[in-house]
């Protein structure tokens, strides 16, 4: 003990570093890093799995089995727990990653560390209580932790090893702490018992915010180390989003804001403005871009891209035309939901209003509910008899009177026409999402600027998973115009693509047959200019 400080603990007759003593030492010790949320894990007694290991593109530090090691949170050199590697480096590279890496031992934020004047990692990193503690911690640390491990030397981290400690080098109570406060802390240790599977679900024991808030960053850190290229700033923060992060979203998973503890998007990437990491400006009216990433910060170089992404990984340093070929045109389909007035037609078959139905489900209600009502003329089978509730359902106060009788595809299309439309939007390795509505076509329209000179507008791209920037930096290149992005009038977050000239047949070229679009979802292709023209 120094002052209040724990400085050593043993375990088994072994003599152990604090969190307190690495804070003076932060490289006494090989470490290991892993992302801030699996920190309450490691304090609440579990032991890292190596799922939870970031690897750093330098490579993992090399221990043998058994060694004792220190883990740190990503971009802070600050261990926050000591463990002992289960497997070699070689064993964990071999095992994929998977499975438990590290007995832990003790943590900052246990019973050991509350022994201790309960002062903060010198550096902060997320998830770290209180931003106070930042200076006053580390110089503390210096003072409080020096005397009882090192010697006269200048520089302690070369020539301290924890074999050459022994107890009488330090004082008793360390001993006595040690021991009656690690098996409080560490619980007894029961994930030592604990198979790698039930590990795997500990690691699942966050909250959903907390779950959301660390898929965030990692889509995030992904993003940013494997999709976006400098040539692309500035770059819209929603197309950031839409374009990049979602893609870097694991299978079976998705991105929403909401249910994070940022609740705004735009708020997220304060916090990452304000970690230095990025800079986001407002170039043009409510429409905000990112216009600098710090390539070189610790936190963008030490992410590891998560297992079944190293195809993401070597589009880093292809051509943006080649990273465009990995798009996949969403999969529409629409849908119907059952409206108030359509409730009674729908009512038999089990759906009531706010149903979601697809047209074939549609159809085949429609179809059973004239076969079971006895509704097919006798006479002629490919009429309909109109009951009292197909007349309030199908037809208009004045044709009520007049209609007795409806052709099968007649009556289908008046009930699609009366059910209220929706559409399913599904992307590349994405969850579907529904949307209210009929999906919106990219739209494609000509202008006439001073000088009579045209240019050709784009909308409504990101409807479809396209990176408005993308395509203009495409087009340009193409086409050797300039083209610029501006806020869509009239739609909250969306922008278009503005480029110089007709270039309406090289936008059909683009979205038809490289995007394989269906030509039904896009607008105006019938302005392209005449043949023998140039654009």
């Amino acid at each position: 003990m120094n002052h209040r400080n724990p400085i050593l603990f043993e375990v088994e007759k072994t003599l152990y570093p604090t969190v307190y003593t690495l804070w003076v030492y932060p490289d006494l010790l090989p470490a290991f890093s892993t992302w801030p949320p699996v920190l309450q894990k490691l304090a609440g007694g579990a032991d890292l799995m190596l799922p939870g290991v970031a690897v750093p593109p330098s490579g993992l530090p090399g221990v043998e089995r058994g060694a004792l090691c220190a883990v740190t949170l990503l971009g802070n050199r600050a261990p926050v727990a000591v463990g002992v590697a289960t497997m070699s480096t070689e064993e964990m590279l071999a095992a994929g990653m998977k499975g438990k890496g590290f007995a832990v031992l003790h943590t900052y934020l246990d019973h050991l560390w509350e022994y201790g004047d309960k002062s903060y990692p010198p550096t902060l990193a997320p998830l770290v209580p209180d931003p106070a503690g930042k200076e006053s911690a580390g110089h503390e640390e210096e003072q409080e932790g020096k005397e009882p491990v090192t010697s006269s030397s200048p520089d302690p981290v070369k020539h301290v090893a924890i074999s050459d400690l022994s107890l009488k080098e330090t004082d008793s109570c360390a001993e006595l702490m040690g021991k009656e406060e690690l098996h409080e802390s560490r619980a007894a240790e029961p994930a030592e018992d604990a198979s790698p599977e039930e590990q795997q679900e500990a690691e699942d024991t966050r909250t959903p915010q907390e779950q959301m808030d660390a898929l965030f960053n990692q889509c995030f850190f992904h993003a940013l180390k494997c999709k976006v290229k400098k040539s692309e700033l500035p770059l819209l923060t929603s197309t950031f989003l839409r374009s990049h992060m979602f893609s870097c979203c694991p299978a079976g998973q998705q991105l929403d804001i909401k249910k994070s503890s940022y609740k705004k998007f735009s708020k997220f990437l304060q916090c990452m403005q304000q970690q230095k990491i990025l800079q986001v400006k407002e170039l043009n009216k409510g429409v905000e871009s990112i216009v600098e990433v710090d390539w070189k910060h610790p936190d963008i170089k030490a992410f590891a891209v998560p297992e079944g992404f190293s195809s993401a990984s070597a589009a880093q340093d292809s051509k943006s035309e080649d990273r465009e070929q990995v798009y996949h045109a969403p999969e529409i389909i629409p849908l119907y939901g059952v409206s108030t007035k359509m409730v009674p037609l729908f009512q038999e078959s089990g759906h009531r209003k706010g149903s979601v139905l697809s047209s074939s489900e549609v159809r085949n209600i429609i179809i059973n509910y004239v076969k079971a009502n006895e509704l097919v003329d006798e006479t002629n089978k490919n009429f309909v008899k109109v009951n009292p509730i197909l007349c309030d359902c199908l037809l208009d106060k004045s044709e009520q009177d007049e209609i007795s009788h409806l052709k099968w595809d007649e009556l289908l299309s008046r009930c699609l026409e009366r059910l209220q439309p929706l559409h399913q939007v599904t992307f590349f390795g994405q969850e579907p999402v529904v949307r209210k509505g009929n999906i919106e076509p990219i739209d494609i329209t000509l202008a006439q600027r001073s000088s009579n000179k045209k240019v050709t507008i784009i909308k409504n791209l990101e409807l479809y998973g396209l990176d408005p920037q993308c395509v203009a930096n495409i087009l340009q290149q193409k086409v050797q115009a300039s083209a610029t992005i501006s806020p869509t009038p009239g739609a909250k977050d969306r922008v278009q693509v503005q480029i110089q000239g007709n270039q309406i047949h090289h936008l059909a070229k683009m979205l038809l047959e490289e995007y394989q679009l269906p030509r039904k979802y896009i607008q105006g292709l019938e302005k392209a200019p005449k043949l023998g023209r140039k654009k």
